[in-house]
């Protein structure tokens, strides 16, 4: 058997095993997750890398052109380093409102950080339940 067959062979395993990393090692090794695809079953909780980022599925689906993580907030969430602080965006709905006590920076990456003072938050900073931080 070759070193090719060998690999293609461990594949599986090795994206099994990668499943039950915390996300902090699991961001050390992305590359250890199953890419992306159409036509790919999925189940909520899995992570799998898409564009050199690592994404936690949010409910469970069978992947299809249009459906990309990048895109598609209600079906995928990047997952962060634990104590990084993301740029605030839209949440769709309940699954990926921010809870009290999250922190962004709003508008932009290099602008203030905010924290959020509500629970399941779907508001802009600039607009309720944010508090500036300093």
């Amino acid at each position: 058997m070759s070193l090719i067959d060998v690999a293609r062979r461990l594949r599986p395993l090795i994206e099994k095993a990668a499943q039950s990393l915390n996300d902090d090692d699991a961001l050390d090794g992305i590359p250890l997750f199953m890419v992306w695809k159409p036509d790919m079953d999925l189940a909520a909780d899995q992570r799998l890398q898409w564009k050199e980022k690592l994404y936690r599925v949010v409910q469970t689906h069978r992947s299809q052109d249009g459906w990309e993580p990048d895109i598609t907030p209600a079906l995928f969430t990047e997952v962060a380093k634990p104590g990084e602080i993301p740029v605030w965006k839209q949440p769709t709905g309940a699954q990926d409102a921010y809870q009290t006590g999250d922190k962004v920076h709003y508008p932009a990456e290099n602008d203030p950080v905010y924290i959020s003072t509500v629970d399941n938050n779907v508001w802009a900073p600039n607009v309720y339940g944010w508090e500036l931080l300093n």
